[in-house]
This record gives C-alpha cells, sequence and structure tokens, in this order.
C-alpha cells in the first residue's frame, strides 16, 4: 500500500510513495553505520564547512523548498520561508559553535592528566512531525552531524516530500553518502527501527502516544532517547502587564503555525481585574486574522494538516461549550474544501473541560479567569504537560520568582516561547525529556567519556651545585 500526501487546502492527493522494503532499509542502515565510521575522525573544520554549505543552500532554495512544505501540511508561505530560514541559521550556529561545546574538559584529579571528552555516539534515529516538517529534523541534526554522529530520518508520513528533499539538500552539498538518509516506511514498522543493532540512539518529536512507545521500545533496547512531546502551555496576564503588547502577541503565540505547535501559547491564564479587557483586546486583534489559501503571502492561517485533526480539535471546543464555556470568537469549522478551522477564543474554560486538560492542536484558544498570582502558577501547573510557559508583568522581579514556581522547562517573561539555538528547549513531565539546541542539546548524543592517565608521578627534587 502507498504512502499518500494530500494537500490540506484542497484535500487532493499530491503523490503516492512506495514504501521502503526491509532489504532497502536494510542497505540504508548498513551505508549509515559504514559512513558514521568514516564521518567521526573528520575534524570540526571539515564538517562546519559542509554545514555552513548547507545553511547557504537553504537561504538560496528557500522559496522552493518552503512551498513544498506549504502543499503537504499547509502552513502560511510566509511562515514556510522563516522556517526554512531559522533551519540556515541553525547550521551556521553549531557549524561556530559545536567545537567549543565539545571541547575536552580537564580535571584536576591524582593522575598525570585526566580529561573528559565528547565522543559520537553512531548512528541516530530521529522520528519527525509534520508541523515544522525542516525545523523538527535541522534542529536536531546540526548538533548532530557537528558531534560526528550520522543520522536516519523516519519522517512523518503525510510529508514525505519534504522528507526526500531533506536528503536530496546533503546530497546536493556533497556531504558524504550514509551521513543523512530518510526511509520511508509506516509507523507500524518505527519498532523495528529503534531494535536495530545498528541503530545508537533515538530522538523523537511527536504526541505522547508516541513518546510512550518510543521510550518504551528504546528503554527494552536500552538505547538513549531524547522525546520532545507535547505541550498546554500556559499565558498568564498578570494585573500589571501591558495588555495591548500582550494581546498581540498572545494572537502570534497562539495561532502562528495554524494552531499547530507544540510549544503555542494554549491556555490563557488572566487575572480577574484585567480579563474583560483583555479578552477584549485579544479578540480584535485575532478577528483581524486572514484565513486562506496557505500559498498566498497575505494568508495568516492556513487549514489544518489533516482533516481528523479538525474534527478533534472541534470535538474539544463543542465539549467545553457544553460544559459551560463561551465562544468569544469563531467555534466551528469553515465550510468549502479543504481541512479550515475558524480562529476561535473560548473562555470561562475551567480545570474540567477538554479545552483545558488536553492539548488542542489547532487555531482554538482558551481563557480561564484567577484572582491573583498565586491563583495563576497553581493553576498553570495543574496540568500533565510542562513544556514551557508565558508570564505577562511589569513587575520583572516578582516574574522572576513566579517562574521558579512554574513546572515547565522554559519560562519566557514579556515575550512568547520559542526554541533558539543558544538555548536549551525541552520540557517535564508529559512534555518529555532531554534536551535539544545549545551546549546542552549538543551534548545528549554523545559518550561523555572519563579519560585518565597516570600514574602521577612528584617531579624529583632540583639537585644544587654543592651535591
Amino acid at each position: 500500500m502507498g504512502i499518500n500526501t494530500i494537500n490540506p487546502a484542497s484535500g487532493e492527493i499530491l503523490e503516492t510513495f512506495e514504501p521502503y522494503n526491509q532489504e532497502k532499509v536494510s542497505s540504508i542502515l548498513d551505508q549509515s553505520r559504514q559512513a558514521f565510521l568514516k564521518w567521526h575522525p573528520t575534524t570540526f573544520a571539515e564538517r562546519a564547512k559542509h554545514l555552513h554549505n548547507v545553511a547557504s543552500y537553504l537561504r538560496d532554495h528557500k522559496a522552493d523548498l518552503a512551498k513544498i512544505a506549504v502543499l503537504e501540511m499547509g502552513k502560511p508561505i510566509t511562515e514556510a520561508e522563516a522556517e526554512v530560514e531559522k533551519c540556515a541559521w541553525n547550521c551556521d550556529y553549531f557549524a561556530e559553535h559545536a567545537e567549543h561545546f565539545l571541547a575536552d574538559e580537564k580535571v584536576a584529579t591524582n593522575a598525570t592528566e585526566s580529561y573528559v571528552a565528547f565522543r559520537p555516539l553512531g548512528v541516530i534515529l530521529a522520528i519527525m512531525p509534520w508541523n515544522f516538517p525542516y525545523w523538527q529534523v535541522f534542529r536536531f541534526v546540526a548538533p548532530a552531524f557537528m558531534s560526528g554522529n550520522t543520522a536516519i530520518l523516519k519522517h512523518a508520513s503525510n510529508v514525505s516530500r519534504v522528507a526526500l528533499e531533506i536528503e536530496r539538500i546533503f546530497q546536493e552539498c556533497d556531504i558524504p553518502q550514509g551521513v543523512f538518509r530518510t526511509v520511508l516506511v509506516p509507523g507500524s514498522e518505527t519498532k523495528q527501527l529503534i531494535e536495530d543493532p545498528r541503530i545508537t540512539a533515538v530522538t523523537l518529536t511527536g504526541s505522547e502516544m508516541a513518546g510512550v512507545e518510543v521510550a518504551a521500545t528504546s528503554g527494552h533496547a536500552l538505547k538513549k532517547h531524547v522525546l520532545e512531546l507535547g505541550g498546554s502551555d500556559a499565558f498568564i496576564v498578570l494585573e500589571d502587564a501591558n495588555l495591548d503588547q500582550a494581546a498581540e502577541i498572545a494572537v502570534t503565540a497562539r495561532f502562528q503555525n495554524n494552531g499547530q505547535s507544540c510549544i503555542s501559547a494554549k491556555r490563557f491564564i488572566i487575572v480577574d481585574t484585567v480579563a474583560e479587557q483583555f479578552e477584549r483586546k485579544f479578540v480584535e486583534v485575532a478577528s483581524k486574522l486572514r484565513v486562506g489559501n496557505p500559498l498566498d503571502y497575505k494568508t495568516q492561517i492556513g487549514p489544518l494538516a489533516r482533516n481528523d485533526l479538525r474534527d478533534a480539535l472541534d470535538k474539544q471546543v463543542q465539549d467545553s461549550v457544553k460544559m459551560g464555556a463561551r465562544v468569544l470568537l469563531g467555534g466551528k469549522p469553515l465550510g468549502g474544501r479543504g481541512y479550515f478551522y475558524s480562529p476561535t477564543i473560548v473562555t470561562d474554560v475551567t480545570p474540567d473541560m477538554p479545552m483545558f486538560y488536553e492539548e488542542t492542536f489547532g487555531p482554538a484558544a482558551a481563557i480561564i479567569h484567577v484572582h491573583d498570582a498565586d491563583d495563576a502558577i497553581e493553576l498553570a501547573n495543574t496540568s500533565k504537560y510542562g513544556l514551557s510557559c508565558n508570564l505577562w508583568t511589569r513587575d520583572i522581579e516578582k516574574a522572576r520568582e513566579l517562574a521558579a514556581r512554574i513546572e515547565a522547562g522554559g519560562c519566557f517573561i514579556n515575550g512568547m516561547t520559542s526554541s533558539d539555538p543558544r538555548l536549551p528547549f525541552g520540557g517535564i513531565k508529559y512534555s518529555g525529556f532531554g534536551r535539544e539546541l545549545s551546549s546542552f542539546g549538543i551534548r545528549e548524543f554523545v559518550n561523555i567519556q572519563t579519560v585518565w592517565i597516570g600514574p602521577k608521578v612528584d617531579k624529583a627534587p632540583t639537585q644544587t651545585a654543592s651535591e
């Protein structure tokens, strides 16, 4: 049975791909393993030259690459081009900083010399989602590449053309065969890939369910794994916040990428005294969002990636409304072709409603009212997820204190959550474990090796002339 990619703006099949058979997958794994044996002895300078070439290619071809992503998963073309640009930045960043991040660290002990070294592990399996089809891959592969590992990509099936394009980019940039390969296989074959002895470690960005399955399989095979899973990030607005700025950023934080981002703000927790003002400003800005053809540069909201995702989002909204929530904007699918959903804002949401305790993956925001900052923090932590959080207040010292109480991998004060190569990215609780990006991320897939040289020899006493 073929793998279909479908244009979510029209519902039409774009391409049908033949899944790779076991023989082809095994050949790719062999090639990647052999490539690792030749790749990891190369110098940082050699790897950096290749990665800078990849960055240049991405920038030079961003329009064509972005269009492929738009056709396969529906994000607005302006955001797709920005995603490709960000991948280029990430490549340049790790090309420039990997040698420093992975430099030997000398440690004083009873040895003549002792130090900690960071060695590559081998072939890393990357299981990646469709919502940021380029960025999720390059976020992992740039540091893995610079640390001397090779990679196998098992991408989401609905972005198979993007997966093949990424492989082609590496080939176009004259990177040795096997350093980066894509396999087109159904999700049911992921377990077999993880268990293969040629795979040394696994990274997953995906759903909570996928995380449980990958963690179980990797754990059984005793393989290192990093999980970046879902999120239900709180966007906390206190009584002294700049409401105009908070509302503007709230719209971007919730509705970017058609609302399909694990680090999108999803639960808007607003102190009572400013709740009505914030809601009015939030609705005013969101109501101006332009929904339409994602290939149109004026479009700000495109379709959801799949019809089942739109159905699931609508069920969360309708079930919450039945339980007492109120719709301030939107609240329904849009008619016509494609998987479009109207930008939606729902208020009077409570912790027992689906829009609070489930992850909403689409253009719908839940507003919750609280009495004060303490209530806001308590409610923010009343979630099984812990990816990131936004906090709005003019009192920065208070914000620092509150950030320390927030159960999440990140806290962005007076701004929206965004992944940045210079900062570690990842979550806690059901949002996963491990980190990507920065010095922390590049060290996830290395062997932290202790080297001890001894025994320590005391220097002989210096002879004097009289002796």
